[in-house]
This record gives C-alpha cells, sequence and structure tokens, in this order.
C-alpha cells in the first residue's frame, strides 16, 4: 500500500511540506523524527477527544495509535492531537451543565482551526461521549476533507442481583433514595457497580444514538460503533479507519460527498427505529448546516414520524449497546429498514462503496429479542417524534419509545419554574401534583445559556414513580437517558420571546404525540396580550467568556442550535485552497 502515488500538488500539506521556502517548517518536522519520505506523503489529523474527565474518553488515546498504524500502512504520516470535552454525566443537574452544547461547537471550532493552521489532508477523528461526536463530525463536513469518524465504544453494563445495570439507574436511584425508598448502603453499592469499565453510556442515549448515525450517515466504516471500549477489536477498527481515510484521499472522496441529503435521512431513521436520542433532532441539523443542506428540526420529525421502532434498546427497551452488537449493529438494523424500502442505498461511504453494497455483504439475521423484525416492530412509528401548536412554532421533540399509545397523550395545569434548580428542588420537596404539565423554562441554547439537560429532574420524577403521573416542557434539552412524557426543545425558546416564555401556573396544556400536539388553551389575543406585557428574557448572570459570546451566537434548536452561518455562505475551500 505505501507504493501508492499520491498528488501532493493539489493536497493542502503542500503548503508545510513542499519548496526551498519551507525549510524552516521541514526543520520542526525533523526535529520530531518525521523522515524525509513521511515528510512528503499526504498528512493525516488524527484528532481525539481524550481526557480524564471521564470512562466516555479515556480509551481514546490508545485507539488512536491503532489508527495511526493504519495511515502509515497506507502510505500517510498521521499527526495526533486532541481536543476538549465536556462529559455529560458529569456535568449533569448543576452549572457544568451550560458548557455542555457550547462544547460541541467548540469542538468542531477547534478541530477546524487545527486542520486549517497546519495544513492537514486528511481527518480521522475519535469521539466518545455525547456532544464530541457531532462536533467531531461538523468538523470533518466543514473542512470538506477526506474524513473517517470512529467512535471510542460504550461502556460494559454493571451487574447487581444478577441483573444488569447502568447509570440511568444510578440516576433514578437518586428519586428513589429521596423518596425513602432506597437506604444509603443501597445506593453506595449501586453507584460503585454501575459503571465497570471505560465507554460512553451503554443505553440508546446521545453518545450511542449519534455513533448510530456515524455509520448510517457514512462517515465511519460499518459495525466499527458496536464494540464495547474495553475489547482489543476496537484496535482492529481504528487500524482499518486509518486505512480508509488513505483510500479516500486517493479516490477524493470528501466529507460532503458522504453527507448527503439522503445520508442525513438514513441517519434520521436509525435514530428513530432505534428509540435513539431526542438530541438526534438537534444534531443531524447542525451537521446538515455545515454542509449547506437545509435538514431542520421537522425535516427530521417527518421522517421518525414513519419509520418503524423495532430495536428493544434501552431506556425505552431492555437492552444495551454491547447487545445490540452482539445481534449484529447498525448493519443488520439497516438491512431490516431496507427490506421496507427506507434506506437510500446508493450514498457513499467512508469504506469507498454504497451503503446498498455494504448491506448486500451483511448475512446475518435479526435475533428477535434485541432486533425486531421490520415486519413485526415494537410499534409501527418512530421512537422519536416531533411536536408543534401554538406553544412550539418552531417545533418539539419527544422519545415515545417505551410509552403505550395511551401515555404518549397528556393534558393538565402548568406548573412553571424559571429554571431546571428551582424544578429540581420542587421535585425533591413534592412541590407539584399529579396530573401537572411541569415547565421549565430560559433553559435554551441562548437563555441557558447551553440548553441543559434536564435528567437529574426527569431521573427523580421517575424513582419517586412519578414519571408517568406527570408531563415535562421545556426549552432546554433531556438526556437520552430521560423517560417519561418529556417534551424538549421547545421553540421559540423563552430568551426569544417564544411563547413558552408567556406560560403561567393553572395554564392549560395538551401534549399529544400521536397528532404531533403541543398547544396551550389560550387565545391568540390572549397570548399577544402577554407579549406586549413581557419584560424580555431573564438576565443571565454569564456576562463575560465563552458562555457569553455562545449566548449571543447560537440560533435556535430547530436548525440545530448553530453557530455561524454555514456552507451556504462558504467563499473559502479549505481542500482547494
Amino acid at each position: 500500500m505505501k507504493n501508492r502515488r499520491f498528488d501532493k500538488s493539489v493536497l493542502p500539506s503542500r503548503h508545510v511540506t513542499e519548496g526551498p521556502a519551507r525549510a524552516p517548517h521541514r526543520s520542526y518536522f525533523y526535529a520530531m523524527g518525521i523522515s524525509e519520505a513521511e515528510i512528503h506523503q499526504p498528512w493525516v489529523g488524527v484528532a481525539t477527544c481524550w481526557n480524564e474527565a471521564a470512562p466516555c474518553n479515556i480509551a481514546l488515546n490508545r485507539q488512536a495509535q491503532a489508527v495511526k498504524m493504519g495511515v502509515k500502512a497506507g502510505g500517510g504520516t498521521p499527526r495526533e492531537f486532541t481536543t476538549i470535552t465536556v462529559t455529560d454525566g458529569i456535568a449533569m443537574g448543576h452549572e457544568g451543565m451550560r458548557s455542555s452544547l457550547a462544547s460541541r461547537d467548540a469542538i468542531a471550532d477547534t478541530v477546524e482551526l487545527t486542520m486549517r493552521g497546519h495544513c492537514y489532508d486528511a481527518l480521522v477523528g475519535l469521539a466518545g461521549c455525547d456532544k464530541s461526536l457531532p462536533g467531531m463530525m461538523m468538523a470533518m463536513v466543514r473542512l470538506n476533507v477526506p474524513s473517517v469518524f470512529i467512535y471510542g465504544g460504550s461502556i460494559l453494563p454493571g451487574k447487581l442481583n444478577g441483573k444488569d445495570v447502568v447509570v440511568q439507574d444510578v440516576f433514578e436511584a437518586v428519586g428513589k433514595h429521596q423518596a425513602g425508598q432506597m437506604s444509603d448502603a443501597e445506593l453506595d453499592i449501586l453507584e460503585r457497580v454501575a459503571c465497570p469499565s471505560a465507554g460512553a453510556c451503554g443505553g440508546q442515549y446521545t453518545a450511542n444514538t449519534m455513533a448510530c448515525v456515524s455509520e448510517a450517515i457514512g462517515l465511519a466504516l460499518p459495525n466499527s460503533s458496536g464494540a464495547p471500549a474495553p475489547y482489543e477489536s476496537r484496535d482492529q477498527y481504528g487500524e482499518a479507519s486509518g486505512a480508509a481515510v488513505m483510500t479516500l484521499i486517493e479516490k477524493n472522496i470528501r466529507a460532503r460527498d458522504i453527507v448527503t441529503r439522503k445520508a442525513l435521512e438514513n441517519a434520521a431513521r436509525v435514530v428513530a427505529c432505534t428509540g435513539g436520542s431526542t438530541n438526534g433532532g438537534l444534531h443531524l441539523p447542525a451537521i446538515a448546516h455545515e454542509a449547506g443542506i437545509d435538514f431542520d428540526l421537522f425535516d427530521v420529525c417527518d421522517i421518525f414520524r414513519d419509520t418503524p421502532y423495532f430495536v428493544n434498546l434501552r431506556p425505552g427497551g431492555e437492552y444495551v449497546a454491547k447487545d445490540l452488537y452482539e445481534a449484529g449493529g447498525v448493519p443488520v438494523v439497516m438491512r431490516e429498514l431496507r427490506k421496507a424500502g427506507l434506506v437510500h442505498e446508493d450514498c457513499i461511504t467512508a469504506t469507498g462503496r454504497t451503503i446498498g453494497e455494504e448491506l448486500d455483504l451483511v448475512d446475518r439475521a435479526v435475533d428477535g429479542r434485541v432486533i425486531y423484525p421490520i415486519e413485526a416492530p415494537i410499534t409501527p412509528t418512530g421512537g422519536v417524534v416531533g411536536l408543534k401548536g401554538n406553544l412550539a412554532p418552531d417545533g418539539a421533540i419527544v422519545k415515545v419509545a417505551g410509552m403505550s399509545a395511551a401515555e404518549q397523550v397528556f393534558s393538565g395545569p402548568a406548573r412553571v419554574f424559571e429554571c431546571e434548580e428551582d424544578a429540581f428542588e420542587a421535585v425533591k420537596a413534592r412541590g407539584y401534583r399529579e396530573g401537572e404539565v411541569i415547565v421549565i423554562r430560559n433553559e435554551g441554547p441562548a437563555g441557558g445559556p447551553g440548553m441543559r439537560e434536564m435528567l437529574a429532574t426527569t431521573a427523580a420524577l421517575s424513582g419517586q414513580g412519578m414519571g408517568k403521573k406527570v408531563a415535562l416542557i421545556t426549552d432546554g434539552r433531556f438526556s437520552g437517558a430521560t423517560r417519561g412524557f418529556c417534551v424538549g426543545h421547545v421553540g421559540p425558546e423563552a430568551a426569544h420571546g417564544g411563547p413558552i416564555a408567556l406560560l403561567q401556573n393553572g395554564d392549560m396544556i395538551t401534549l399529544d404525540a400521536i397528532k404531533g400536539e403541543l398547544s396551550v388553551a389560550l387565545s391568540e389575543e390572549e397570548l399577544a396580550r402577554r407579549k406586549a406585557e413581557w419584560k424580555g428574557p431573564r438576565e443571565t448572570q454569564y456576562a463575560t467568556g465563552a458562555l457569553w459570546k455562545y449566548a449571543r451566537l447560537v440560533g435556535g434548536a430547530r436548525q440545530g442550535a448553530v453557530t455561524h452561518p454555514g456552507a451556504k455562505s462558504e467563499r473559502h475551500v479549505y481542500m482547494d485552497q
């Protein structure tokens, strides 16, 4: 493979490696032990979100070494670099969660800056936790370089009393503990066994949802997202990903050749059929924005609406990522979708082959336990549903996986809270009533700032046994681990004067996931009157720094909460500079 011929005259790395004027640059490279031959090969950025913040990221550094071996075997020169990660499990339930969504765009920005600054020709990106996956994919599409994504892998499930347990159980145990249904000792034992290895949260929460997206959209090698982080087989996927990016350079297949409108639709299908995180409805439009493709929350939800839900994963189902991998992973899931004509087979992938060609190689049948036959799904429509109405003109989203039809319709009086902390304290104190719709506002992308996830509150409700007896709506987000009738991404957000800002205690709210409705029993005249009397957004304490900057740049959740104009405004093409 090292005998491949690459034309450096058309690659960005020529600006730092070729000609007499670049002698100073080459001297730096020699200082790092890079040979003359390696200097004149294509240069591949190997970007990881490695850090010691959480188990999601801890194995990425080791996996990057395997990627670099694959790049070298393919005739390239790999250069490893790292970027930030904010891990939601650690940031959850306090002020740190304001940094989470902002970190997605910071990851994309920092990867872009590193690639541009050092003139790398291609990118292999490794990510492990929720926002780092879309952040890395956004950078690939923004730069439009030959790119391969690889997931760091999921955590193994813990065991307690003969049953699998995951971190979701610990969050919900907090509610049980508050309700006096779990002792200090029982909680102490659970927290020690729930997370037994490296890797991202094991259910179909945001990390695993976006890992499935990476395969479905074509940026990751087939089945590469499935193996848990501790498995040594991850090294083989890493090495193969490094080799694959060299083929993409040779064929000049770039990220936007892969991420097309059809590929985004394939990805949305996989989110829906696996009962994936509602955050998929935020990140897919953001990735589309980097490609200059119009694909907003409503487009995503149209696909969710007519996609069967047939993969039995937590939190709505029974199994975790390791079980999906052992049942055949995303390739088997997509083969089932193809049976129903729900896959665009002509989409190109990181292998250089089409989705259809890759699915032709899949010879495993569904197991009927983790992956159901598409002809006999768990439910006939997707596990995630979009809502719209006079309370959410720009839409909202809810995960209905695991909910019965009767549980998907709810009407009740509003109980309004101005932030998550107020709601959480009220839930702890049982300061709410059965049948109410809990409203948490001022938590949107700009108003939060940062669009926090409400897992601490929703998990406490579930732990108290009230998860099905109340509903919850917010202009913030929900974790992929959230259960119950919990509606997020309500737009426009309160900070932008959306109807959620005008709600008062006792207003009657209707949520109907079957009809796709989120409305309040107020006339247009009454809403207009309240809007005229509205005193503007709640003042934030974040008057400086990164979150101040983010709040001023970020757009609405409907378009993915993006922070720059996107590819439609692009005048400079990095690869062709």
